[in-house]
């Protein structure tokens, strides 16, 4: 047996259902897309080191765009993925330093960086300076203070 029409405007009006009511997009209900998660790219050629602040950034909730052990695999990754910032140790694989790659991520593809080094000298600051470094991080660091890091070098990075 059919409903009637006034049961079907009833049960239209009981259920929710979108009878007479007008589309979200007119009354402002329209569903917003998750904000995208900051993409970092971490500059380390200690496999350790990388895979334990890979994990403590994942499980903080951003994004990784990759790990690379020497400046050219800086390099590559960053024009392929864009990431917002990187993680650059100083020393690394290869015949370049993490301060030349940061220089080359700085004015090939506008990526800042956060070091993360045992070779925190005044020296190797002075090397850095015309990169815009967004922090300093002293090895041996905790996990946490990575993080806290990476936080503020975001903020740093976006306010700009």
């Amino acid at each position: 047996m059919m409903p009637s029409e006034s049961e079907k405007q009833r049960s239209a009006s009981t259920s929710g259902g979108a009878g007479d009511q007008p589309p979200a997009s007119e009354t402002g209900n329209v569903a917003k897309a998750a904000p995208q998660r900051p993409a970092i790219l971490i500059v380390e050629d200690d496999f350790l080191i990388a895979m334990e602040a890979e994990s403590a950034l994942i499980a903080a909730g951003f994004q990784i765009s990759g790990i690379a052990a020497t400046a050219e695999e800086a390099i590559s990754l960053a024009r392929a993925h864009r990431p917002a910032i990187a993680i650059m140790d100083i020393r690394l694989a290869g015949r370049r330093d993490g301060i030349d790659a940061a220089g080359d991520l700085y004015r090939e593809v506008g990526v800042r960086c956060v070091f993360a080094t045992a070779h925190d000298d005044q020296q190797t600051r002075e090397r850095a300076r015309p990169f815009s470094p967004l922090g300093w991080l002293s090895k041996p660091y905790t996990m946490m203070s990575l993080i806290n890091q990476v936080r503020e070098a975001i903020a740093k990075s976006s306010s700009r």
